[in-house]
Protein backbone atom coordinates (compact mmCIF):
# COMPACT_ATOMS: atom_id res chain seq x y z
CA UNK A 1 0.00 0.00 0.00
CA UNK A 2 0.88 3.66 -0.97
CA UNK A 3 0.28 6.14 1.50
CA UNK A 4 1.19 10.06 1.18
CA UNK A 5 0.23 12.53 3.74
CA UNK A 6 1.11 16.54 3.12
CA UNK A 7 -0.49 19.90 4.31
CA UNK A 8 -2.50 22.11 1.62
CA UNK A 9 -0.64 25.45 1.92
CA UNK A 10 -3.17 27.49 -0.27
CA UNK A 11 -5.61 27.22 -2.49
CA UNK A 12 -8.00 25.85 0.09
CA UNK A 13 -11.05 27.59 1.50
CA UNK A 14 -9.88 28.24 5.20
CA UNK A 15 -11.68 26.20 8.06
CA UNK A 16 -14.33 28.55 9.54
CA UNK A 17 -15.41 29.25 5.72
CA UNK A 18 -16.35 25.63 5.40
CA UNK A 19 -17.71 25.56 9.05
CA UNK A 20 -20.32 28.64 7.74
CA UNK A 21 -20.70 27.47 4.64
CA UNK A 22 -21.56 23.74 5.78
CA UNK A 23 -24.11 24.73 8.39
CA UNK A 24 -26.06 26.08 5.87
CA UNK A 25 -26.78 22.24 5.13
CA UNK A 26 -25.40 20.57 8.16
CA UNK A 27 -25.96 21.63 11.38
CA UNK A 28 -23.31 20.70 14.29
CA UNK A 29 -22.11 22.44 16.93
CA UNK A 30 -18.95 19.74 17.07
CA UNK A 31 -17.58 20.16 13.37
CA UNK A 32 -14.53 17.67 11.89
CA UNK A 33 -15.41 17.64 8.17
CA UNK A 34 -13.10 15.23 5.89
CA UNK A 35 -13.41 15.90 2.11
CA UNK A 36 -12.90 13.01 -0.19
CA UNK A 37 -12.79 10.99 -3.57
CA UNK A 38 -12.26 7.89 -4.73
CA UNK A 39 -11.10 6.24 -7.83
CA UNK A 40 -11.97 2.85 -8.63
CA UNK A 41 -11.61 0.42 -11.76
CA UNK A 42 -15.10 1.07 -13.03
CA UNK A 43 -18.74 2.48 -11.48
CA UNK A 44 -19.98 -0.69 -10.67
CA UNK A 45 -19.70 -1.50 -6.96
CA UNK A 46 -20.21 -5.04 -7.50
CA UNK A 47 -17.41 -6.13 -10.61
CA UNK A 48 -14.78 -3.47 -10.20
CA UNK A 49 -12.59 -2.85 -7.40
CA UNK A 50 -11.31 -0.07 -5.57
CA UNK A 51 -7.48 1.41 -5.59
CA UNK A 52 -7.62 4.86 -4.37
CA UNK A 53 -9.01 6.69 -1.33
CA UNK A 54 -7.97 10.95 -0.78
CA UNK A 55 -9.02 12.83 1.59
CA UNK A 56 -8.51 16.48 3.27
CA UNK A 57 -9.24 16.79 7.34
CA UNK A 58 -8.02 19.59 9.26
CA UNK A 59 -5.57 18.98 11.73
CA UNK A 60 -3.43 21.52 14.00
CA UNK A 61 -4.46 24.64 12.47
CA UNK A 62 -3.71 23.05 8.92
CA UNK A 63 -5.55 21.12 6.03
CA UNK A 64 -3.86 17.91 5.23
CA UNK A 65 -4.22 15.31 1.87
CA UNK A 66 -3.96 12.02 2.36
CA UNK A 67 -4.16 9.27 0.14
CA UNK A 68 -4.19 5.62 0.51
CA UNK A 69 -3.56 3.80 -2.72
CA UNK A 70 -3.66 0.20 -3.50
CA UNK A 71 -0.83 -1.66 -5.39
CA UNK A 72 -2.91 -4.69 -6.55
CA UNK A 73 -6.71 -5.65 -6.05
CA UNK A 74 -5.82 -8.02 -2.49
CA UNK A 75 -4.68 -4.58 -1.01
CA UNK A 76 -8.66 -3.29 -1.31
CA UNK A 77 -9.32 -4.68 1.94
CA UNK A 78 -6.39 -2.56 3.73
CA UNK A 79 -7.07 0.40 1.82
CA UNK A 80 -10.75 0.70 2.96
CA UNK A 81 -9.68 -0.63 6.74
CA UNK A 82 -7.74 2.75 6.80
CA UNK A 83 -10.33 5.08 5.37
CA UNK A 84 -12.72 3.03 8.17
CA UNK A 85 -10.44 4.32 10.79
CA UNK A 86 -9.88 7.79 9.60
CA UNK A 87 -13.27 8.22 9.37
CA UNK A 88 -14.18 7.43 13.46
CA UNK A 89 -14.10 11.02 14.54
CA UNK A 90 -15.22 12.62 12.10
CA UNK A 91 -18.60 14.44 11.71
CA UNK A 92 -19.18 15.55 8.08
CA UNK A 93 -18.33 14.05 4.69
CA UNK A 94 -18.06 16.35 1.80
CA UNK A 95 -17.74 15.15 -1.93
CA UNK A 96 -18.69 15.73 -5.51
CA UNK A 97 -21.48 13.43 -6.30
CA UNK A 98 -20.57 11.07 -3.53
CA UNK A 99 -24.56 10.13 -2.56
CA UNK A 100 -24.97 8.42 -5.71
CA UNK A 101 -21.42 7.04 -6.46
CA UNK A 102 -18.72 7.28 -3.65
CA UNK A 103 -20.55 6.42 -0.38
CA UNK A 104 -22.67 3.70 -2.39
CA UNK A 105 -19.64 1.96 -3.64
CA UNK A 106 -17.68 2.48 -0.17
CA UNK A 107 -20.78 0.75 1.29
CA UNK A 108 -20.96 -1.95 -0.93
CA UNK A 109 -17.69 -2.98 0.02
CA UNK A 110 -17.68 -2.17 3.37
CA UNK A 111 -20.58 -4.94 3.48
CA UNK A 112 -18.71 -7.40 1.31
CA UNK A 113 -15.73 -7.49 4.44
CA UNK A 114 -18.36 -7.97 6.99
CA UNK A 115 -18.33 -4.14 8.36
CA UNK A 116 -20.62 -1.66 9.32
CA UNK A 117 -21.14 1.33 7.04
CA UNK A 118 -18.49 4.21 8.72
CA UNK A 119 -20.77 6.57 7.06
CA UNK A 120 -23.60 6.19 10.02
CA UNK A 121 -24.35 9.13 11.97
CA UNK A 122 -22.02 11.47 9.08
CA UNK A 123 -23.47 13.97 7.58
CA UNK A 124 -23.42 14.03 4.23
CA UNK A 125 -22.70 17.64 1.91
CA UNK A 126 -22.85 16.24 -1.51
CA UNK A 127 -21.73 19.66 -3.57
CA UNK A 128 -22.97 18.37 -6.61
CA UNK A 129 -26.45 17.89 -5.35
CA UNK A 130 -26.12 21.54 -3.80
CA UNK A 131 -24.65 23.58 -6.51
CA UNK A 132 -26.96 22.01 -9.14
CA UNK A 133 -30.22 24.49 -8.66
CA UNK A 134 -27.28 27.26 -9.47
CA UNK A 135 -26.76 25.85 -13.01
CA UNK A 136 -29.22 28.80 -14.37
CA UNK A 137 -27.35 31.47 -12.09
CA UNK A 138 -23.98 30.46 -13.23
CA UNK A 139 -25.20 30.49 -16.78
CA UNK A 140 -23.47 26.68 -16.70
CA UNK A 141 -24.69 23.79 -19.39
CA UNK A 142 -22.63 20.84 -17.79
CA UNK A 143 -21.93 20.19 -13.58
CA UNK A 144 -19.23 18.16 -13.87
CA UNK A 145 -16.77 19.12 -11.43
CA UNK A 146 -14.48 20.50 -14.10
CA UNK A 147 -16.86 22.41 -15.31
CA UNK A 148 -17.29 24.28 -11.81
CA UNK A 149 -13.82 24.44 -12.23
CA UNK A 150 -13.48 26.65 -15.12
CA UNK A 151 -16.18 28.64 -14.15
CA UNK A 152 -13.76 29.62 -11.63
CA UNK A 153 -11.11 30.09 -13.66
CA UNK A 154 -8.89 27.60 -12.38
CA UNK A 155 -5.98 26.75 -14.63
CA UNK A 156 -6.12 23.53 -16.46
CA UNK A 157 -5.50 20.14 -15.21
CA UNK A 158 -1.89 19.04 -15.34
CA UNK A 159 -2.88 15.38 -14.65
CA UNK A 160 -4.94 12.64 -16.72
CA UNK A 161 -8.53 12.25 -16.78
CA UNK A 162 -10.17 9.43 -14.31
CA UNK A 163 -10.54 7.15 -17.70
CA UNK A 164 -6.93 7.37 -18.69
CA UNK A 165 -6.18 6.98 -14.87
CA UNK A 166 -7.88 2.98 -14.64
CA UNK A 167 -5.04 2.67 -17.88
CA UNK A 168 -2.23 3.58 -16.33
CA UNK A 169 -2.83 2.11 -12.82
CA UNK A 170 -3.61 -1.33 -14.77
CA UNK A 171 -0.07 -0.61 -15.98
CA UNK A 172 1.45 -0.19 -12.93
CA UNK A 173 0.07 -3.25 -11.71
CA UNK A 174 1.78 -5.40 -14.02
CA UNK A 175 5.00 -2.61 -13.61
CA UNK A 176 5.41 -1.27 -11.04
CA UNK A 177 6.78 1.56 -12.76
CA UNK A 178 6.17 4.78 -10.48
CA UNK A 179 5.63 7.05 -13.07
CA UNK A 180 2.02 5.99 -13.58
CA UNK A 181 1.42 5.72 -10.29
CA UNK A 182 2.27 9.31 -9.13
CA UNK A 183 0.46 10.62 -12.60
CA UNK A 184 -2.62 8.57 -11.10
CA UNK A 185 -1.87 9.80 -7.37
CA UNK A 186 -1.69 13.66 -8.83
CA UNK A 187 -5.06 13.51 -10.85
CA UNK A 188 -6.32 11.96 -7.46
CA UNK A 189 -4.60 15.56 -5.74
CA UNK A 190 -6.22 17.54 -8.03
CA UNK A 191 -9.88 16.07 -7.97
CA UNK A 192 -9.54 17.24 -4.05
CA UNK A 193 -8.10 20.18 -4.50
CA UNK A 194 -10.94 21.11 -6.54
CA UNK A 195 -13.30 20.02 -4.22
CA UNK A 196 -12.30 22.55 -2.10
CA UNK A 197 -12.36 25.40 -4.75
CA UNK A 198 -16.05 24.30 -5.52
CA UNK A 199 -16.78 24.14 -1.98
CA UNK A 200 -16.68 28.31 -2.01
CA UNK A 201 -19.27 27.95 -3.97
CA UNK A 202 -22.00 27.39 -1.56
CA UNK A 203 -21.89 30.82 -1.24
CA UNK A 204 -24.46 31.11 -4.75
CA UNK A 205 -26.89 29.41 -2.52
CA UNK A 206 -27.76 32.54 -0.97
CA UNK A 207 -29.42 34.32 -3.73
CA UNK A 208 -31.59 31.55 -4.26
CA UNK A 209 -32.82 30.74 -0.79
CA UNK A 210 -33.17 34.49 -0.12
CA UNK A 211 -30.19 34.24 2.60
CA UNK A 212 -29.79 38.18 2.27
CA UNK A 213 -30.52 41.74 3.23
CA UNK A 214 -31.65 44.50 1.02
CA UNK A 215 -29.38 47.18 1.97
CA UNK A 216 -30.75 50.17 -0.86
CA UNK A 217 -33.48 50.64 -3.24
CA UNK A 218 -34.14 53.31 -5.96
CA UNK A 219 -36.58 53.52 -8.72
CA UNK A 220 -35.55 55.50 -11.36
CA UNK A 221 -36.53 55.72 -15.38
CA UNK A 222 -39.48 53.46 -14.57
CA UNK A 223 -37.13 50.61 -12.98
CA UNK A 224 -36.14 49.46 -9.76
CA UNK A 225 -33.03 48.97 -8.50
CA UNK A 226 -32.21 46.79 -5.10
CA UNK A 227 -29.16 46.33 -3.70
CA UNK A 228 -28.27 43.17 -1.71
CA UNK A 229 -26.09 42.62 1.19
CA UNK A 230 -25.16 38.46 0.90
CA UNK A 231 -23.33 36.20 4.33
CA UNK A 232 -20.92 35.35 2.13
CA UNK A 233 -18.10 36.46 -0.54
CA UNK A 234 -18.91 34.72 -3.57
CA UNK A 235 -15.38 33.27 -5.07
CA UNK A 236 -15.86 34.78 -8.91
CA UNK A 237 -18.18 37.61 -10.23
CA UNK A 238 -21.94 36.82 -11.99
CA UNK A 239 -24.46 38.35 -13.80
CA UNK A 240 -27.62 36.83 -15.52
CA UNK A 241 -30.92 37.98 -17.03
CA UNK A 242 -33.33 38.13 -19.96
CA UNK A 243 -36.02 41.45 -20.51
CA UNK A 244 -37.74 41.65 -17.08
CA UNK A 245 -34.77 41.53 -14.84
CA UNK A 246 -30.90 41.95 -14.85
CA UNK A 247 -28.94 40.30 -11.28
CA UNK A 248 -25.19 41.04 -10.77
CA UNK A 249 -22.98 39.80 -7.94
CA UNK A 250 -19.70 39.68 -6.98
CA UNK A 251 -17.79 39.97 -3.47
CA UNK A 252 -20.65 40.04 -0.62
CA UNK A 253 -22.99 42.53 -2.65
CA UNK A 254 -25.69 41.77 -5.19
CA UNK A 255 -27.75 44.01 -7.32
CA UNK A 256 -31.15 42.92 -8.84
CA UNK A 257 -32.72 45.25 -11.34
CA UNK A 258 -36.65 45.33 -12.84
CA UNK A 259 -39.10 47.39 -15.13
CA UNK A 260 -42.13 48.32 -13.46
CA UNK A 261 -45.50 48.09 -15.06
CA UNK A 262 -47.91 51.48 -14.29
CA UNK A 263 -45.58 51.57 -11.24
CA UNK A 264 -46.73 48.21 -10.43
CA UNK A 265 -44.08 44.89 -9.92
CA UNK A 266 -44.70 41.62 -10.73
CA UNK A 267 -44.74 38.89 -7.86
CA UNK A 268 -43.85 35.51 -8.61
CA UNK A 269 -45.28 32.28 -6.86
CA UNK A 270 -42.77 28.90 -7.55
CA UNK A 271 -45.81 26.65 -6.72
CA UNK A 272 -47.49 27.62 -9.91
CA UNK A 273 -49.40 24.28 -10.34
CA UNK A 274 -51.58 25.83 -7.92
CA UNK A 275 -52.65 29.02 -9.70
CA UNK A 276 -54.62 29.35 -12.83
CA UNK A 277 -53.55 31.95 -15.00
CA UNK A 278 -56.24 34.44 -16.43
CA UNK A 279 -54.79 36.33 -19.97
CA UNK A 280 -57.47 38.94 -19.68
CA UNK A 281 -56.05 40.30 -16.53
CA UNK A 282 -52.81 39.33 -16.79
CA UNK A 283 -52.96 38.05 -13.20
CA UNK A 284 -52.70 34.40 -11.60
CA UNK A 285 -55.44 33.24 -8.58
CA UNK A 286 -55.30 30.33 -6.57
CA UNK A 287 -57.31 27.32 -8.24
CA UNK A 288 -59.00 27.30 -4.96
CA UNK A 289 -60.99 30.82 -6.05
CA UNK A 290 -60.50 30.36 -10.01
CA UNK A 291 -62.16 26.93 -9.92
CA UNK A 292 -65.16 29.07 -9.74
CA UNK A 293 -64.67 31.32 -12.74
CA UNK A 294 -65.57 30.51 -16.36
CA UNK A 295 -63.34 28.03 -17.96
CA UNK A 296 -62.91 30.51 -21.06
CA UNK A 297 -61.35 33.10 -18.81
CA UNK A 298 -58.80 30.74 -17.33
CA UNK A 299 -55.48 28.57 -17.95
CA UNK A 300 -53.40 26.60 -15.70
CA UNK A 301 -50.72 28.62 -14.77
CA UNK A 302 -47.42 28.15 -15.80
CA UNK A 303 -43.40 29.12 -14.11
CA UNK A 304 -43.56 31.98 -15.88
CA UNK A 305 -47.57 33.21 -15.78
CA UNK A 306 -47.55 32.83 -11.69
CA UNK A 307 -47.89 36.20 -10.88
CA UNK A 308 -49.84 38.95 -9.42
CA UNK A 309 -49.16 42.56 -9.49
CA UNK A 310 -48.49 44.72 -6.57
CA UNK A 311 -47.73 48.72 -6.18
CA UNK A 312 -44.29 49.49 -5.96
CA UNK A 313 -45.52 52.39 -3.38
CA UNK A 314 -43.61 53.89 -1.03
CA UNK A 315 -44.84 51.84 1.82
CA UNK A 316 -42.79 49.38 -0.11
CA UNK A 317 -39.77 50.84 -0.59
CA UNK A 318 -39.48 52.32 2.53
CA UNK A 319 -40.02 48.71 4.27
CA UNK A 320 -36.85 46.08 3.85
CA UNK A 321 -39.31 43.60 5.18
CA UNK A 322 -41.68 44.06 2.04
CA UNK A 323 -38.78 44.28 -0.63
CA UNK A 324 -37.38 40.92 0.75
CA UNK A 325 -40.52 38.83 0.87
CA UNK A 326 -41.17 40.05 -2.62
CA UNK A 327 -37.48 38.89 -3.75
CA UNK A 328 -37.68 35.82 -1.54
CA UNK A 329 -40.73 35.15 -3.61
CA UNK A 330 -39.73 35.88 -7.31
CA UNK A 331 -36.13 35.94 -7.79
CA UNK A 332 -36.01 31.99 -7.70
CA UNK A 333 -38.91 31.99 -10.10
CA UNK A 334 -36.96 34.24 -12.35
CA UNK A 335 -33.46 32.43 -12.40
CA UNK A 336 -35.34 29.21 -13.21
CA UNK A 337 -36.86 30.84 -16.25
CA UNK A 338 -33.59 31.53 -17.58
CA UNK A 339 -31.99 29.09 -20.15
CA UNK A 340 -28.70 28.08 -19.42
CA UNK A 341 -25.92 27.87 -22.82
CA UNK A 342 -25.97 25.05 -24.62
Amino acid sequence: MIVKKMPILQGFPDFDTVKNLSKTTVGSEVFRPVFYDIETTGLSRYSTFLYLIGAVTYENSQWYLQQWMAEDSKEEALILCEFFDYLKDKTCTIQYNGNRFDQPYLEEKYRSLGYASPFQGLSSLDLYQELKPCKNLLKLSRMKQPDLEAFLGMESRNFCDGGMCVRLYRKYIKSKDPKPAEIVLGHNREDLLGLGAVFSMLGYKSLLEGNYEPSEVSVQDGQLLLTLSLPFLLPAAVSVGNKEFYLTASGNTAKFLTGLKNGKLRQYYKNFKDYDYLPGEDTAVPKVLSQYMDKSLRVPATASTSYTWFPCSKEFLDNKDKQLQYLRHSLPCLLAQLETKK
